[in-house]
């Protein structure tokens, strides 16, 4: 199995075991609380209704305009600021809640204006991250040039510190002054510091809902959306060192799998067919391009026939080209000619025919016409290997 295929499996399995322990933690800590919790409303509700001598209809009528009014408390939030506000958390998919389109149209604009702007949102957020990592690691090799150390090129290592360092920076600053303007102690605020550059956005805590904050407070306005595009970039830094780096591995690895394979052919020769050895004798048993034995007694098929001159001092020098150069072996591969083409007689004539058409070319194949004589060895072994009827005599790379 490739190694891309173990990892993927290897990543689905540990997210949902992942997963799997979450909720468990969760459902521990949080599943008394919200019993409780839901017990002490149940009797809140009785007491009000015993209490006033209302109805159940009258009491739902009543906590339906309570929540209706909740967003309505922070002021407007369809005006300029806030809808900038709202643009801000669709664009980098926070997605507080905490304001809602009611019309058909704003739905409509919000769903469109979302499929443009959370890939710019995505592109403009990695594309700063990318720069801030460039800057840290300049200012990384300055500082090691300085005190005059061996090494002055940043590592990821590095980069990850610096990031690290940046973003609890981000956090904590900006949990001080959501504590200081929005009455909320230090600890929730920098939970909601955290859910926001994560982008998780529950919306059980946000920003800029007191008192009219988008109206009246134009520089704590400036601030939250400073916090939440720089501490958005500072994130997509620190992703983009390590999860970035992690999802390319896959990429890594099928360009270094294609490369070896790649390599792999270029190295690779590999003989089908019928082989002729130095001393003339014939190594049988391998198969030609059309799967078929050359065991076999098809008339049909080609028979390299030029191999027939080969003495051993020749071949051997073939061979040497052969291994040499690669690119040599399509002008060193002896012509095919079709069996039809041949005359099966003993007799060297149809030889010296087929030398007179140019099947035979002395230089082609190194060996010289002359060379044949008329010794009976070299007729035994040509008539042999006519009646072997050779296939096919094919190298590929």
């Amino acid at each position: 199995m490739k190694k891309q295929n173990v990892r993927t499996i290897s990543l689905i399995v540990c997210t949902f075991t992942y997963l799997l322990v979450g909720a468990a933690v969760f459902d521990a800590l949080e599943s008394e609380t919200e019993k409780r919790r839901w017990e002490a409303l149940q009797d809140a509700e009785d007491m009000i209704i015993r209490k006033y001598n209302i109805s159940q209809e009258d009491f739902k009528v009543m906590e339906t305009v309570v929540l209706k009014s909740e967003s309505h408390k922070a002021g407007q939030q369809w005006k300029f600021t806030g809808a900038f506000y709202y643009a801000t958390t669709v664009l980098t998919t926070i997605g507080y809640g905490h304001s809602t389109p009611s019309t058909v149209g704003g739905k409509l604009f919000t769903m469109c204006y979302a499929i443009v702007g959370i890939p710019l949102g995505l592109v403009m957020f990695q594309s700063i991250g990318e720069r801030v990592n460039r800057l840290s690691s300049y200012v990384i090799k300055a500082v090691r040039s300085s005190l005059r150390c061996k090494r002055t090129v940043a590592s990821e290592v590095d980069l990850i510190c610096v990031v690290t360092t940046l973003s609890s920076l981000t956090i904590a600053g900006g949990a001080a002054a959501f504590s200081k303007f929005e009455g909320w102690s230090y600890f929730d605020s920098v939970y909601y510091c955290f859910i926001t550059l994560t982008t998780i956005g529950f919306g059980d805590m946000v920003a800029l809902q007191r008192d009219n904050a988008l109206n009246r407070k134009p520089e704590y306005v400036m601030f939250a959306l400073i916090f939440i595009l720089f501490g958005l970039a500072i994130v997509a830094a620190s992703l983009n060192l390590l999860v970035l780096r992690f999802v390319t591995m896959n990429t890594e690895d099928e360009r270094r799998d294609e490369a070896q394979a790649m390599q792999a052919l270029q190295v690779a020769v590999k003989l089908e067919g019928d082989v002729i050895t130095s001393n003339g004798s014939i190594l049988s048993g391998y198969e030609g391009h059309d799967g078929q034995s050359l065991n076999g007694s098809n008339t049909s098929s080609m028979c390299s026939c030029h191999c027939i001159c080969l003495n051993g001092n020749r071949l051997k020098k073939n061979q040497y080209k052969l291994r040499r150069s690669p690119t040599h072996i399509r002008q060193l591969l002896p012509e095919v000619v079709p069996m039809q083409d041949l005359n099966y007689d003993y007799d060297t004539q149809s030889l010296h025919t087929l030398a007179d058409r140019g099947t035979m070319d002395s230089s082609y194949m190194g060996v010289d016409m002359a060379d044949m004589g008329d010794t009976a060895s070299m007729e035994l072994r040509t008539h042999t290997l006519l009646k072997r009827n050779v296939s096919l005599l094919s190298i590929r790379i």
